[in-house]
């Protein structure tokens, strides 16, 4: 079995035009992170802590991905691709070499819930083509379990108590796993999956036996990750990948691994001419 060996709080936060957030991110985390580099979370019936959005920013280095829980969110990018996710859609997306984008609510009142996740890139692909996907919630992998609860595995090839499921994301070098759990109260779930990546558990609803609501557990590197829900029941993220043994220099929305780096795409962002390259970029997505 993994071991637990850390937990960590979400804290709150506010990003783009005030947005309020929870969120896991700063160079302090980036080594138990690694490859990720930030969770978010956004949860709130309140329009006022949302309605502001993401208004056009650039992005270079590495990948987001945007999952839904309840609302809906609009994507739009300097490729031409558009498009609304909502509740149990996915937005993978390749920053790579550049990527102007936005992601606005499309709602004005009600509950928006969702994550944005960063994952790394390797210095090799850092500077490769931005490219973009949207997977719809009919397309993500489901289990249902014997006490109630579901298993939905959006990346990796993921063994759910002696029953394998695959994501629908093709592999890619950082071997990302993302699995949404929920589970009934006092329910016992078993993962198997990557024995040699370490595990971020994220519980975004209720808990564990050993994690708070708004936690991340940490665990180990082994054969199984095995779950149990407190009486309450729980909701929970599980992410892994593969360790990139790289630098990491991050300035904002630029995740590189030198600063030289970084300094090449302030300059890079704030050219007419590059920015017009970004414009006119082929479109990626479906």
């Amino acid at each position: 079995m993994r071991e637990l060996i850390q937990v960590i709080p979400a804290r709150p936060t506010q990003d783009g035009d005030g947005v309020k957030i929870h969120r896991l991110a700063g160079q302090r985390l980036h080594p138990v992170l690694n490859p990720f580099l930030m969770i978010d979370e956004i949860n709130s019936d309140d329009a006022a802590d949302y309605i502001g959005g993401f208004p056009e920013h650039p992005h270079r280095g590495f990948e987001t991905i945007t999952y839904m829980k309840a609302g809906r969110m609009r994507h739009r990018d300097h490729m031409g691709n558009e498009g609304v996710i909502s509740a149990g859609d996915v937005q993978w997306m390749t920053a790579g070499a550049g990527v102007l984008h936005s992601e606005m609510p499309e709602q004005e009142h009600g509950l928006l819930h969702g994550f944005q996740i960063w994952l790394n890139l390797p210095a090799a692909e850092k500077m490769k083509p931005a490219a973009y996907q949207e997977m719809v919630s009919a397309d993500i992998s489901e289990q249902r379990l014997s006490s109630g609860g579901m298993v939905r595995v959006i990346a990796g090839n993921v063994t759910i108590n002696q029953h394998t499921l695959q994501g629908p994301l093709p592999e890619i070098s950082t071997q990302p796993v993302f699995i949404d759990v929920q589970l009934t109260g006092n329910e016992t779930v078993e993962l198997s999956f990557n024995a040699d990546n370490a595990v971020l558990v994220y519980v975004y609803k209720g808990a564990t036996d050993l994690i708070g609501s708004r936690q991340l557990g940490i665990y180990a590197k082994g054969n199984t990750l095995q779950l149990q829900a407190s009486p309450s029941g729980a909701e929970i993220l599980v992410l892994s990948g593969r360790a990139i043994e790289e630098p990491v220099v991050q300035y904002g929305p630029f995740v590189m691994n030198t600063p030289d780096e970084i300094e090449q795409a302030i300059h890079d962002f704030s050219n007419p001419q590059f920015l017009n390259q970004l414009t006119s970029g082929r479109k990626t997505g479906p």
